[in-house]
């Protein structure tokens, strides 16, 4: 809802401000330009870019559209499911293998499906979990591992921001393309004895174009970059959290304590009170709802 309310405003503003001082919405409507501008875009975009960028592009752009949000209720599914895989580790690494193995299958996985919809994060929970089964390995040596690949993961995610980042910074340059392409076309038609009025429509034209590539640039492409890098940011963090989890644990902590750790590292807007944390776990460990309770 808050994206369309700034949509709302940035076009109501631009376009409103445009007609309230006379203008016309067939003097700027220029599909032809829209498609030089935007399809040189696209095109640029696929051609720096490998192909797992543009799809982890797609995915961060449908998670925006579809407003997946790493709430509150997100946060309490991924700390209980640490909780009981560290409850269930307690016993002994080797108790988990049929979980993280085929964690789809697994009924501790299946009570918290927020968890299961993140491939990603899912991978990095279940194959540090294979990390710690096959090896005694210490803290410092886990947290060494995670940290690099932590580094190489969130490289990765913010790498399609950065791509269309450029690609908006070049959105002007391609606006004054169709200008220039507009200008061409205009000296062409004056030659043929076109009328002053004629040139003047044609001129004015062609700078639609320069309007249009700032316009995308600043307009659009900007703000949806810098909705992708909050969201690169949320799910960093739930791989953080995880990682403090798993580093805590293993030097000797407590589950609760490793949980506790865990939730520290939670964004303040979705961060639980440890007393909402414990009540959580009182509440799945008496049996009132278990994982699929809700977030109070």
């Amino acid at each position: 809802m808050q994206q369309i309310v700034g949509l709302l405003i940035i076009f109501g503003s631009v376009f409103g401000g445009y007609i309230l001082m006379g203008g016309t919405f067939a003097a700027i409507w220029h599909p032809i330009e829209i498609l030089v501008i935007a399809g040189a875009g696209a095109g640029a975009l696929v051609l720096g870019n490998p192909g797992h960028i543009l799809h982890e592009l797609s995915h961060q752009l449908k998670k925006i559209i579809v407003r997946k949000k790493y709430d509150s209720e997100f946060q309490r599914q991924l700390l209980l499911l640490m909780y009981e895989l560290l409850q269930l580790a307690a016993g002994g690494l080797k108790a988990l293998d049929a979980h993280v193995e085929a964690p789809k299958d697994s009924a501790i996985f299946q009570r918290y499906p927020s968890v299961l919809e993140e491939p990603k994060l899912l991978a990095f929970i279940v194959d540090n979990f294979r990390l710690m089964a096959m090896g005694k390995i210490n803290a410092h040596e886990l947290e060494g591992v995670l940290e690099q690949e932590l580094e190489l993961i969130h490289e990765e995610l913010t790498q399609p921001a950065k791509s269309l980042g450029k690609i908006g910074e070049a959105m002007p340059g391609f606006g004054i393309l169709a200008a220039v392409l507009g200008i061409v076309i205009t000296m062409g038609t004056v030659g043929g004895g076109a009328s002053s009025g004629e040139i003047a429509e044609k001129v004015g034209a062609a700078m639609v174009g320069t309007f249009i590539g700032i316009f995308l640039c600043y307009g659009l492409i900007d703000p949806i970059c810098n909705m992708l890098k909050q969201l690169v940011g949320e799910e960093a963090g739930a791989l953080e959290s995880v990682k403090v989890v798993l580093v805590t644990h293993v030097s000797g902590k407590p589950a609760l304590l490793a949980i506790d750790a865990g939730r520290r590292l939670v964004q303040l807007n979705t961060k639980p009170s440890f007393a909402q944390l414990e009540s959580w776990i009182n509440a799945m460990e008496s049996g009132e709802g278990g994982g699929r309770a809700k977030a109070a």
